[in-house]
């Protein structure tokens, strides 16, 4: 109730008084409004503390973690064999004084004592002088370890700068053996398809020596008929370009050679005639066949010919020294027989018999009188890995990769004038580079 009737009473005056009665119960609105700034300033002074207090707690939560980290690795360190390098101290000692500087700014921060942070910093302070000792204790095995360094980045620095060295070949004059053999092939140059197609897999090519003019080129590619034993086509070349560009100085029918053993040498082609154990050689001038010979106790028939390659029992070769030819007789067992030809009467002028099975290799060459085999080590690399010197009689072991790029090798030739070995590979003409021996 607002409003009340209140009797009252004349004064001396003539004034009117009246007494009011207030209880005590009425609200003191200004005391209320000081005491509840009061109370809202405590409560965010509070949640600032509490918050900071948490804050606190977490950091020295984390700093525990890492002391403990920290305390593991050097115990590992003190009971390890193994010497630590000056970076390992180092990184331990970058660890600990960040450490060192966080809790040190933490306890400025706490008002008072706290035991907790106390016993970290002092922790810190003990990992510090641990760490030390084992620094100085591990100087020792720190320089073994830089000269062991050193001695490898040396090392290494030899090897890069030896394999980065390109050293050019020494030079040998075309026709000459004054090198100590064979040393290296390049990787194959694919010259084409033969001219008859990729059905004709067997056959040779290559280029004539002629040693009254080795200069001049003529080259010959001779594939054999689809059935991988009849040769009947071969083409006579004027030039490496007239090669490339199919225009041969003229095409010849024979009846029949046999195998992927010809050679071109000094004008004339020598090959095996077909199914017995003559040798023809082949004016290259005149088109025309000029002498058939029996090969002395030749074995022909496909029993000894090299190994993935058909009906090759007899394989011509030329090198610096002239023609030569490549083959087995009875009396060898299977094993490669080499004999010097005269290339004009075709006789025998010397015979060399090795051990080393035929039919176990992949093909053959000659090169400064020296007999080199291949075997085939899978479908896209053959190796040179065998050979026999027939000025001495010695025969020995080496290893050169000869990478190609179908399965099967039918024949390989070398060219003294131009020093390369010339390929028939499934079909297609490929030519290597020789290096030799200084």
């Amino acid at each position: 109730q607002l409003f009340s009737n209140v009797t009252g009473s004349p004064d001396d005056h003539g004034n009117c008084q009246c007494s009011v009665y207030l209880p005590d119960t009425t609200f003191p609105v200004q005391k209320a409004e000081h005491l509840q700034v009061i109370a809202t300033m405590l409560s965010e002074k509070f949640e600032r503390e509490l918050s900071q207090v948490r804050e606190y707690s977490k950091r020295i939560e984390l700093y525990q973690q890492q002391i403990l980290n920290i305390t593991i690795r050097v115990e590992h360190m003190e009971k390890s064999s193994v010497s630590y390098t000056e970076l390992d101290f180092q990184l331990l000692k970058v660890e600990i004084s960040d450490l060192d500087r966080l809790v040190t700014q933490l306890k400025s921060t706490v008002v008072g004592s706290n035991v907790i942070v106390d016993q970290i910093y002092l922790e810190i302070r003990n990992l510090t002088i641990l760490v030390s000792e084992l620094e100085s204790l591990d100087k020792n095995n720190i320089l073994a370890i830089r000269r062991q360094i050193v001695s490898l980045q040396n090392r290494l620095k030899e090897c890069e700068e030896s394999r980065n060295k390109t050293t050019v070949p020494p030079y040998f004059p075309p026709g000459s053996c004054i090198h100590r053999g064979l040393l290296n092939v390049s990787q194959p140059y694919i010259v084409k398809l033969n001219w008859r197609g990729f059905s004709y897999k067997y056959g040779s090519w290559g280029r004539d020596y002629s040693p009254s003019n080795p200069e001049k080129e003529v080259y010959w590619v001779a594939p054999l008929n689809t059935d991988g034993r009849k040769l009947e086509y071969f083409r006579i070349y004027n030039s490496f370009d007239d090669l490339l560009l199919f225009k041969p100085m003229y095409e010849s029918r024979i009846t029949y050679g046999e195998g992927s053993g010809a050679a071109l040498y000094n004008n004339s082609l020598y090959y095996h005639a077909y199914a017995s154990n003559n040798i023809v050689k082949h004016d290259i001038k005149t088109n025309k066949m000029v002498l058939g010979k029996a090969l002395p106790y030749a074995v022909t028939g496909n029993r000894f010919s090299y190994a993935g390659v058909s009906w090759q029992d007899i394989d011509f070769a030329v090198d610096e020294s002239g023609l030569w030819v490549i083959y087995s007789t009875a009396n060898s067992m299977g094993n490669i027989v080499i004999s010097k030809l005269n290339e004009t009467t075709l006789d025998v002028l010397n015979t060399w018999q090795t051990r080393q099975y035929r039919p176990s290799v992949s093909n053959a060459f000659m090169l400064c009188g020296v007999l080199y085999a291949t075997r085939t080590m899978n479908t896209r690399q053959e190796e040179i890995f065998y050979m026999y010197d027939t000025s001495t009689g010695q025969e020995g072991r080496v290893s050169v990769v000869m990478d190609k790029k179908l399965d099967t090798i039918q024949s390989i030739d070398y060219n003294p004038t131009d020093q390369r070995l010339y390929v028939y590979n499934d079909g297609y003409l490929l030519r290597y580079d020789v290096t030799f021996q200084p």
